[in-house]
């Protein structure tokens, strides 16, 4: 079994730290010890929001650094209330500014408002394209770029807008060594690379952290960086507390020495659960998201490396049944994780009936069962040496992705706010989800199709567009690529246009967090959750191991 990040070495400085969380020292009094102070400056912050409710412009670069420093959950109530009266007024069609324009259009699509993107095209010239003096103020080109992200389909403005902030920030970076390594021109650097819609709020908000101390402050600005610290060392302490916990859930199973040939990634598979969810009240889902993602990820391996078609084939059926008396008919080393993912679904279930919600297992056993089924189909064309075609490999893979049982599983710890129609809703398969589900095959197709190719896989969407049409593989990596980005716009328009469902907003986010999760991870064509002793090391380093400084 390939080594753990839980056990592997973190490197800083030319020193190797480990990640030692089973006994790390004053985690409650961490939190203990935060708390107070927080409630403080959240009240100070709430105040400063309602004193510059009569400056629309310095009221969204407070709204922008909250939601980017990853402290907007404390004010929801507080940010609703001022977009709604920003939207009311038409305050956007009084600002002059590029900035100030793209900004708010972009927080008033974030929060679900109706808003025509014609709103930029008093920003272009005679002959149609973007005026040339847009380039002399980079702040603005630099949102403009990032409220491009959050396009619907036929948005063309958008779409141009897009292109032509992404080249000339390009530009900028290159043709200014003093511009690229000044505090904006960081920013536009990690901006050009992880633009902040897509990007997983928990990460972005670390990073974030940084390059907003180095930028130009506001009055109120010491405030603001003061909590976002305390906040995210109080939320890291939590964080260590549940994983640390977790790992011991991990360790009894031993699944690294009954099953040597898995994936050993219980501290990245939490990673993923914080990237779904990062509040406190959320506890319970991370938790039980980290054990589905561990099965899944093992479940996958035996599939895809370990058992025969035939043993398969029993493996699936068992999955059918989820009746442990399937256990007889498996192979040993099967047995292992069928008894142990049908041990831990009980054990959540009847925690949701103590809590008075038991519904939600079936809609988490359901969806079990179907990637245990796409699983097969895989196997099947593998076995049969079958190269389908693209369209009939990517509607298996909506859900060999996993991504559909991700987000069942996902909701399921969330509350009462989960209901029943919200489950019933995502067994329809709707638009943003099925998208979301894509997204996570393709782009995961294409950062781990030429490891797996090597160890025997079934052919991947780059492998079946190449027969299909006869392309190079840089050429399907491209088209897939373009495949995402229009799923993307699914995404958007499920997930933030209004009127599109009745869902609550925060049973849209988990689809939206898992499928920015997927670009993450698999970002710069590879698997780092496969190769986590790469980039993924790094982010897993930064959440849960490096401290904040004061």
């Amino acid at each position: 079994m390939e080594p753990s990040l839980l056990s592997s070495a973190v490197m800083e400085g030319g020193r190797d730290r480990k990640i030692k969380l089973d006994s790390s020292p004053g985690v409650d009094e961490a939190i203990h010890g935060c708390a107070d102070e927080i409630k403080k400056l959240k009240e100070e912050v709430r105040g400063i929001l309602k004193e510059v409710g009569n400056q629309p412009s310095e009221q969204l670069n407070l709204i922008d650094a909250l939601q980017r420093l990853g402290i907007s959950y404390h004010f929801e109530i507080e940010i609703e209330e001022a977009m709604k009266q920003v939207y009311d007024h038409e305050t956007i069609f009084s600002f002059k500014n590029l900035h100030n324009v793209a900004l708010c259009f972009r927080l008033l699509r974030q929060q679900g408002y109706n808003l025509s993107s014609d709103i930029f095209t008093k920003f272009k010239d005679d002959n149609g394209d973007f005026e040339s003096s847009l380039l002399d103020d980079v702040r603005a080109i630099l949102s403009l770029y990032e409220a491009a992200h959050i396009r619907y389909h036929g948005e063309q403005v958008l779409e141009e807008a897009l292109i032509f902030t992404t080249t000339n920030l390009t530009s900028m970076m290159k043709s200014s060594t003093s511009f690229s390594c000044s505090p904006l021109g960081r920013q536009v650097k990690h901006s050009l690379d992880q633009p902040f819609h897509k990007g997983i709020p928990r990460l972005e908000a670390r990073r974030y952290i940084s390059l907003y101390e180095e930028n130009d402050h506001e009055t109120w600005s010491d405030y603001v960086i003061k909590l976002a610290k305390l906040d995210f060392k109080l939320l890291q302490a939590v964080h260590r507390k549940e994983l640390s916990h977790l790992s011991r859930w991990w360790k009894d199973l031993d699944f690294a020495t009954k099953l040597p040939f898995a994936r050993d990634r219980l501290v990245e598979c939490y990673f993923w659960a914080v990237g779904t969810f990062f509040e406190p009240s959320y506890s319970l889902a991370r938790a039980f998201l980290t054990k589905v993602v561990s099965f899944i990820s093992v479940v996958d391996d035996i599939y895809d490396v370990y058992g025969t078609f035939e043993e398969l084939k029993l493996f699936t059926d068992a999955f059918e049944r989820w009746d442990v008396s399937s256990i007889n008919q498996l192979p040993g080393y099967m047995k292992i994780s069928y008894q142990a993912t049908l041990d831990e679904f009980e054990k959540m279930e009847e925690l949701m009936h103590k809590q008075g919600c038991s519904y939600p297992m079936h809609y988490a056993r359901e969806a079990m069962k179907d990637l245990a089924r796409a699983y097969l189909v895989e196997a099947k064309w593998y076995h049969e040496r079958h190269v389908p075609k693209l369209d009939e490999y990517s509607s298996n893979g909506l859900v060999s992705s996993s991504y559909y049982l991700l987000s069942a599983a996902s909701l399921v710890g969330m509350g009462k706010i989960a209901s029943m129609e919200a489950f019933e809703w995502l067994r329809t398969a709707p638009k943003p989800l099925r998208a979301s589900c894509l997204i996570g095959r393709l782009i995961n197709d294409i950062g781990s199709h030429e490891f797996e190719q090597k160890r025997g896989h079934v052919a991947s969407a780059v492998e079946c567009y190449m027969e299909e049409y006869g392309a190079s593989e840089r050429e399907a990596c491209r088209e897939i690529y373009k495949m995402t980005e229009e799923a993307w716009k699914d995404i958007n328009e499920g997930c933030f246009a209004p009127g599109t469902t009745t869902i609550p907003r925060p049973l849209l986010m988990p689809i939206v967090n898992l499928t920015r999760l997927v670009f993450v991870v698999y970002k710069y064509e590879e698997d780092t959750y496969t190769h986590s002793d790469t980039r993924l090391k790094e982010s897993v380093a930064l959440l849960f191991v490096d401290p904040i400084d004061p």
